[in-house]
């Protein structure tokens, strides 16, 4: 395997942190991206950074995507051979409240990202999207080769936005992009805003936990590491024009006047809210209190993944149970958080 050099925005965040870790313990250099904002403790994304700082292979960069002349740099110092962005502003929720900040950074940002491409070229440009694309949709499992054109938040809209301007810098400029729509993503290390991470910390504390829709949420719970992998496979398999693609009935996945893609990325399983409520209680040996709440502004009752595009370009399947997975983060959260019980 030739080792190649990977600009990772995002490098401070929860799945940054953990492609960055992987690419780094295979021996490719990464240049890593991440203005480390407050957005949740700083605390927790400087640990994940210490753990990439162990890695001589690994240079960070502490800069603001939206900051034009600080990503050309990084470009014009480094040429990486791949560029993967995984740098946003996330959480669903948090967009009702501050919208402006999405569009600085999922799309002022993004933007930014596609001009470095555009003038030092790269072997692939792979970037997070999301499952919150498929918005109003309910035909399932989810497939990228259908029409996802109802975003019910503003998160969703700026990272459907993403595909779109992908869309057009690939054809302008052939920079081969795959964007990724990730899955209910969860593991070790994860931000605080997500539901295990908030889920775990009031169980212990013996707190009740806030359930949505009455617990009557249905989701495909991706295992990080597994993302990760995904991440790396489709890296070193950059797009085509699609040979079949017809303009009459357009595959809004592929194209045939631009070398781009997207993909799913998520576990194939429809997982119940509440299996993975017990599941979580399992591991830590004690009962949660249910605070029952309707569904929140933006919110879908359920997700589910086709991943056979993953699986066709890359022969990869995500395979972690949630019964693993869960596990796993128990156990990092105990001793990150140094408790005994």
């Amino acid at each position: 395997m030739s080792k190649k050099t990977y600009v990772i925005t995002g490098t401070a965040g929860f799945i940054g942190f953990h492609l960055a870790e992987f690419l780094l313990s295979q021996g490719h250099e990464v240049i890593g991206v991440d203005i480390v904002s407050d957005y949740y403790d700083v605390s927790l994304k400087e640990a994940r950074l210490s753990n990439l700082f162990k890695f001589e292979n690994f240079i960070e960069k502490r800069i603001d995507l939206a900051d034009w002349p600080a990503v050309e740099q990084v470009f014009k110092d480094h040429r990486p051979d791949i560029c993967v962005n995984l740098a946003a502003q996330a959480g669903v929720r948090y967009s009702l409240e501050n919208p402006r900040a999405y569009l600085h950074s999922n799309v002022d940002g993004f933007l930014n990202i596609l001009e470095a491409c555009r003038h030092y070229p790269v072997e692939h440009l792979v970037y997070a999207s999301t499952s919150s694309a498929y918005g109003a949709n309910t035909s399932m499992p989810f497939k990228v080769s259908e029409s996802a054109e109802h975003p019910m938040t503003l998160y969703a809209a700026t990272k459907k936005s993403n595909e779109m301007m992908a869309h057009a810098y690939s054809h302008l400029f052939n920079i081969p992009s795959t964007g990724m729509r990730f899955f209910t993503v969860y593991g070790p290390w994860g931000r605080p805003d997500m539901a295990l991470f908030m889920f775990t910390r009031d169980i212990i504390a013996g707190k009740p936990i806030n359930v949505f829709n009455k617990g009557n949420m249905q989701r495909d719970f991706t295992y990080v590491k597994d993302i990760a992998e995904g991440i790396r496979r489709l890296a070193d398999v950059p797009p085509g024009l699609d040979p079949c693609w017809d303009s009459n009935n357009p595959n809004p996945s592929t194209s045939g006047v631009a070398p781009y893609r997207v993909v799913n990325i998520g576990n194939t399983r429809c997982e119940k809210l509440m299996r993975y409520i017990e599941i979580l209680e399992d591991k830590l040996g004690k009962k949660a209190q249910y605070n029952m709440l309707p569904m929140q502004d933006g919110d879908v009752p359920a997700t589910w993944a086709d991943v056979s595009e993953l699986t066709e370009i890359t022969g990869y399947q995500p395979s972690t149970t949630i019964e693993e997975g869960i596990g796993h983060f128990v156990d990092w959260y105990k001793s990150y958080y140094r408790i005994n019980s």
